[in-house]
Formats: structure tokens, sequence, C-alpha cells
């Protein structure tokens, strides 16, 4: 093998290397298959009310009907918490620096065509990847005061932050940061709720080490903030 070639293998496995750590820094993980991944429904960026409707009715909603909420809704709901929405890879709530340090985990339990699991949202691909099977959402509750919206739900999204992306550039400044845009994205589910159909409430009171273990999250991930969504 001439010395050319070694050199153009050994650069593509460091391509490839660098790859899969942007992937695993993005996502909290790296090395998906097809059979770990859920590609979501084209979201879709015209919808049938107004944003001063969905300002006028937003609410905070604990009792959900019975009915799942599709896949297609638990999409959109994800997009509009963190979905990209440019080819620089800008996304719906604005991030300090474009450092973008959130995270965002779904707890589904009773989503049509989904398989009861715990799943990460992964803004660049549109999909969820599965981190565990089961009906984490009792498990979920009991990390969080045993509050029956959790457990009722169809489905939990959990917004969590991963300071040290923000820290970095921004110092101690950039706690107070990721805190703002884990209230940008938070916002955007709740309208985003509202034009579905869809109720929600933000909820702060949990036990962060419970609720991270239960949603599997990695050790330098804080949990922000839990959002139950159901069919009204």
């Amino acid at each position: 093998m001439n010395t050319a070639l070694i050199v153009l293998l050994a650069a593509t496995v460091v391509l490839v290397g660098l790859a899969a750590v942007f992937l695993g820094q993005e996502t909290g993980v790296a090395g998906e298959s097809e059979n770990e991944t859920v590609k979501l429904p084209q979201p879709q960026t015209a919808g049938s009310i107004s944003v001063e409707e969905a300002l006028a009715g937003r609410r905070s909603v604990r009792d959900y009907g019975a009915a799942p909420i599709t896949l297609a809704d638990l999409g959109q709901l994800l997009w509009a918490a963190q979905g990209v929405t440019d080819v620089r890879g800008y996304r719906t709530a604005p991030s300090a620096g474009a450092l973008y340090p959130l995270e965002v985990t779904v707890a589904a339990g009773d989503v049509a065509d989904l398989p009861a699991g715990v799943y990460r949202y992964v803004p660049s691909g549109h999909l969820l990847y599965r981190l565990a099977d089961g009906d984490a959402r009792s498990a979920l509750a009991g990390a969080a005061l045993d509050q029956s919206a959790i457990e009722e739900a169809t489905a939990v999204i959990a917004i969590s932050g991963v300071y040290g992306r923000t820290t970095g550039k921004y110092g101690e400044r950039g706690i107070r940061y990721v805190h703002m845009e884990a209230g940008h994205a938070s916002q955007n589910i709740y309208l985003q709720a509202v034009s579905l159909g869809i109720g929600t409430v933000s909820i702060g009171a949990f036990d962060d080490e419970g609720v991270g273990k239960v949603l599997m999250m990695e050790e330098d991930e804080r949990p922000l903030y839990l959002m139950p969504v159901g069919k009204m």
C-alpha cells in the first residue's frame, strides 16, 4: 500500500470519528442504527390558527382525554421546542451564541404508532433515538412528587440543559442563558399544543436525580422542565 493511500485512509477514519463525536454532543448518543431510531413525520410550518389566537388560548392543562396523540403531533411539539429551521442549523428557539445546550427527551406511553419507551429527540434528523423500552410515566411521576398529570398524560416531554456547552464561552453567565433558552422552548411547546388541540403544563417540581435516572440523562445534563401532553 503506497503512502498516499495510507494517508487518505487515515484521514477518512479521523473524519468519521469527528462526525460521531459531533452527533453525540448534540443528542447525547452516538452510533445510531435504524433499529434504534424512529423517523418523525415532516413538521408543518403553516397551521390552522394564528400566533395571536394561540397566545390567547394558552393555558396550563393538567387533565387529559383518553385518546392517544399521533406520532405527527408529537413530532410537531418536538420540532416547536428545538426543530432545525435553517440550513445553518438554527432552531425554533433562540440560543446564546447558537450553542444549543438543550436536550429534549420523551417518555412515551400512549402515542399512536410509537412503542412505549424513553426517546431522545435528534433535531438534525427530526427523529427519535430510543434510549429504553417500556412505559416510564409512572416512575417519572414518582420522581416528580407523584403528580397525576405526568402519569396520566399520553407522553411527557422533558427539557434538560448541558450547562458546559454555554458556560465554556460565557462563563457563569451562561447558566442564565441556558435557563432563558429552556423558557423559550417551553413556550413554543405551549403555543404549538394550542394549535393542535393538545393540553400541556410546565412542571418544575421534581427530584433532579430521580428524573435524570428515569430518562437516562447524561451526568452533565440537568432536567429543567417536565411537560406532560395529551388530548383535551
